[in-house]
């Protein structure tokens, strides 16, 4: 691992309790917004890293293993996995904490997101200052 990363960090990068905006027809938080709150997730510790402008480039393999509902408690932790020259990826997990089960974390999903730092002209920089 690249020795410039910053270790991880005990807290999550984000927690949510998911409201009923939020619900698909079936009555299930849509997979969108999940995808969201992991790409803002995996920018919070992005900018832990080294404080840029990043774009998201790609998310990779995110399969939803259970579905969310409102009320959920969704807490999203997240790691930085590699760091290239202008680009940095961050592995995301999502877990549901339900109102029935409150002791009880889930696995939701789990996926990567690569971003690449840029400048005021969104043009790749350094992530390291490389």
């Amino acid at each position: 691992m690249d020795p410039r990363i910053k270790a991880p960090s005990d807290q999550p990068a984000i927690k949510v309790v998911m409201m009923p905006r939020d619900t698909n027809g079936e009555g299930t938080i849509f997979g969108g917004v999940i995808l969201s709150l992991m790409d803002q997730a995996a920018y919070v510790e992005a900018s832990r890293q080294a404080p840029h402008r990043y774009v998201t480039v790609a998310f990779h393999k995110v399969e939803f293993h259970r579905p969310v509902f409102v009320g959920d408690i969704v807490t999203l932790t997240a790691r930085t996995t590699h760091v290239g020259r202008t680009s940095i990826q961050i592995h995301v997990t999502v877990w549901a904490q339900r109102r029935t089960e409150p002791d009880v974390m889930f696995e939701v999903t789990e996926g990567d997101v690569v971003f690449v730092a840029v400048d005021e002209h969104c043009k790749p920089i350094g992530v390291f200052g490389d």
